[in-house]
């Protein structure tokens, strides 16, 4: 008993003196302040945030994919009523999600967005509830290596953790093979938007368990769709959770029905985009999972908007600028057939990093079909560290090289983006990862949005 308090209270001075780093990093400006205080933490103490997690009445619960999965648990925490341990700003490596657990004072449950590469370790230390796996494209391969490589650590983590519920994307080959009993798998139902034959950019293209080639009857996302394999038989389990009757309305939003088996409803989007449905089928399938009330979903869909940089519109004087991430082929290619559906923007602002953050192998940019987007345009003004390989990019889809303008630096870009852009007009921004934190920053300076830890 003795022993127990006095860890309790050595905890307790660890959390006050890394919570007061935390508010010291942020008030200098310097940065920082969602992930210092975690490596503190962890540093002096690397059992303390397996003791903070333990604190967790209802647990919690894992979120990972390549893309969306900052998307998708924005939507579970519109949809959950419950008080939550969640890294809003999207510091998913273990430092963050310690931070978070820091200042999550009376929480009930963890909400935590998981670094693809990080996930193994975080469900070692947090032993979650539940593990929710969205998809598995190509992406920072000087970091991650081939997808195979993250698959085969994600069904090691699977396997570590028997007791945890998983909800998995159907649809990605490489999870179904992690579907287990009592997994809930979802996906999409509705061939109508789908294509019968796979991008050349796709990347799981052959089966995980015999190799073979797979086929399709329908694609929807990348490799993302129904699929089986001739030779082993593997084919898309079945789904508990769907989307199916899904309406497209360009940048405006989509609508699409629900189905459960609590029953089916209609959900209306504030996002647009294909891959956005997927995102509001996979936070509704752990929510479901969770146990929370089919009307509860709907409502908490219905009332989302968008995590920063993910769709963010913001308003500048008489003009605006659209803001849409873009870090690897899949997610790029989908967010370039939603501006097309959309109205083909007039002018465009196309920022590239190569940071530890984005990887430091750009030539993914290659695999964008950024031509249909180019088709239409009247200016590109190509940005980041990387600018010159943009300009080469765009110069080798046939854009003539007088309307590409190379501006490195971002904030001058912002600026010439906006000077380019008439009253009443709107500027496309797709930036990657650092580049939209660091544009951001720059309309966070001007007051034109709030800094991420003051979101709601």
């Amino acid at each position: 008993m003795l022993e127990a308090r006095l860890s309790g209270m050595l905890l307790g001075l660890e959390v006050a003196a890394a919570q007061a780093v935390g508010t010291i990093s942020r008030l200098s400006g310097r940065g920082g302040g969602t992930t210092l205080p975690g490596k503190l933490l962890s540093r002096v103490d690397p059992d303390a945030v397996s003791r903070l997690a333990a604190g967790l009445a209802q647990g919690s619960v894992l979120v990972s994919a390549t893309n969306g999965k900052t998307t998708t648990s924005a939507m579970l925490a519109e949809i959950l009523e419950l008080r939550l341990a969640y890294n809003r700003s999207g510091a998913n490596l273990l430092s963050g999600i310690t931070s978070t657990l820091l200042t999550a004072r009376g929480a009930e449950l963890g909400l935590f967005e998981v670094d693809e590469a990080a996930l193994p370790e975080v469900a070692d230390r947090l032993q979650p509830r539940l593990i929710a796996l969205g998809n598995l494209f190509r992406d920072q391969l000087d970091r991650y290596g081939e997808l195979e490589l993250v698959a085969v650590r994600w069904r090691a983590c699977v396997a570590a953790h028997p007791d945890a519920l998983l909800v998995l994307n159907a649809d990605d080959p490489q999870l179904a093979t992690l579907a287990r009993p009592g997994s809930c798998c979802y996906g999409l139902d509705d061939p109508e938007h789908g294509r019968g034959a796979l991008p050349h950019a796709a990347d799981s293209t052959h089966c995980p368990v015999c190799g073979e080639p797979l086929l399709y009857e329908t694609v929807y996302v990348g490799h993302l769709g129904d699929f089986h394999c001739p030779s082993c038989g593997l084919r898309r389990p079945p789904l508990e959770l769907s989307a199916h009757s899904i309406e497209l309305d360009g940048l405006e939003g989509s609508r699409f029905r629900l189905r459960t088996p609590e029953g089916e409803a209609d959900v209306a989007l504030g996002m647009p985009g294909l891959y956005n449905v997927y995102n509001a089928t996979a936070a509704a399938a752990v929510a479901h999972a969770l146990g929370t009330p089919l009307a509860q979903i709907v409502s908490g869909l219905g009332r989302f908007r968008a995590a920063f940089g993910r769709f963010e519109r913001i308003a500048v004087a008489d003009k605006t600028l659209l803001m849409l991430l873009i870090k690897n082929p899949a997610g790029a290619n989908e967010v370039v057939a939603t501006l097309r559906d959309g109205g083909a923007p007039l002018r465009v602002l196309v920022a590239l990093n190569d940071d530890i953050a984005d990887g430091r192998d750009v030539s993914w940019i290659w695999d964008v079909d950024f031509e249909p987007l180019l088709l239409g345009l009247e200016q590109v003004i190509v940005s980041g560290t990387r600018a010159a390989e943009l300009a080469l990019r765009f110069s080798y889809a046939g854009f003539p090289r007088e309307r590409i303008e190379v501006i490195v630096e971002l904030e001058r870009a912002f600026d010439r983006g906006l000077e380019l852009t008439p009253a009443g007009g709107e500027l496309v921004i797709l930036p990657t990862y650092t580049a939209m934190l660091e544009l951001r920053g720059v309309a966070a300076r001007r007051r034109l949005v709030g800094e991420f830890w003051e979101s709601k």
